[in-house]
């Protein structure tokens, strides 16, 4: 096993469905779909294509929103150079536990931080674009089947296509966070007693398929 400060964070998965499974009504991710075939929005800037897979025993959120969208890309598994994601905002989260792995062949490249409950990872202004999301979530004040366009509980600019399908709620809980992405930003990060190693050989992901 080697160490490494800096290394790439990329993964290699083949996106084959659009699953979101939060614990909302399936409505939810049906709405999703719809809106992808409505047509998305475009995001600004362009992604890999490749997924890397994050955990977190708990994420705890203010100013929820998801929505329907597309990441550019120039990878060509990708005809169009666009990938169909759904997308979250999240104005504050903390999380307790968090582990992210990209995996490249024989190497896995593996964070972890804020695994003391009194030192979480701490985070502002995130967008995830993401192909699926699992745990148990629990929702205070949520809008299902808004326009997308019209959502502001994250206080970003902008969101979805007008008329496309959105959600967002006052705050959000996930417990056993399972998630794979294809772009995460934030405004400030936050990893409380970091650590970062690249394994080589073996199963070293945050999680199985």
């Amino acid at each position: 096993m080697e160490e490494a400060q800096n290394a790439p964070a990329y993964g290699r998965t083949n996106w084959r469905r659009f699953a979101v499974a939060v614990g909302v009504p399936t409505v939810v991710a049906g709405g999703l779909v719809l809106a992808l075939a409505e047509g998305a929005l475009a995001a600004n800037f362009t992604v890999s294509g490749k997924q890397f897979k994050l955990t977190a025993d708990t994420l705890v959120g203010t100013g929820f929103t998801q929505y329907s969208g597309e990441l550019e890309t120039q990878d060509p598994d990708y005809p169009g150079g666009k990938i169909p994601a759904a997308m979250s905002g999240i104005k504050s989260a903390t999380l307790v536990g968090l582990c992210q792995s990209v995996a490249v062949g024989p190497v896995t490249l593996r964070i972890e931080a804020g695994n003391d409950e009194n030192n979480p990872v701490k985070a502002e202004n995130l967008l995830i674009g993401m192909s699926e999301l699992g745990g148990n979530a629990t929702f205070e004040d949520i809008q299902i089947g808004l326009d997308a366009s019209t959502m502001t509980r994250d206080g970003a600019e902008s969101h979805g296509a007008p008329g496309s399908f959105g959600q967002q709620s006052r705050t959000v809980t996930i417990e056993n966070l399972r998630q794979k992405a294809y772009y995460t930003s934030a405004s400030t990060f936050v990893l409380n007693g970091m650590s970062l190693k690249l394994h080589v050989g073996g199963s070293h992901e945050c999680y199985q398929d």
